[in-house]
């Protein structure tokens, strides 16, 4: 049994364009979501000068761990793919 690789449609051989749009708008929320969850202790440093650096270092934690949040979501999403 041969399995087509993701994204290519099996009848032309060609990038499946609609497949990849449909797999690509949860990852650009989940993308924004955890922007927008850095952006707050980020203004919250920048507007006001109370606990600057404890706001910076909060958000860079976010980053960091949104953006680990992000990698497993993309290796599990390759996983499913790859096993249809």
């Amino acid at each position: 049994m041969t399995s087509t690789p993701p994204f290519i449609n099996p009848t032309t051989g060609k990038l499946d364009t609609d497949q990849i749009i449909k797999e690509s708008i949860p990852l650009s929320k989940l993308i924004a979501a955890v922007g927008v969850i850095a952006l707050i202790p980020f203004a919250i440093a920048t507007t006001s000068g109370l606990f600057e650096r404890l706001f910076i270092l909060l958000t860079q934690f976010i980053l960091a761990v949104g953006s680990g949040v992000i990698l497993l979501y993309v290796i599990t999403r390759g996983i499913q793919l790859a096993e249809k």
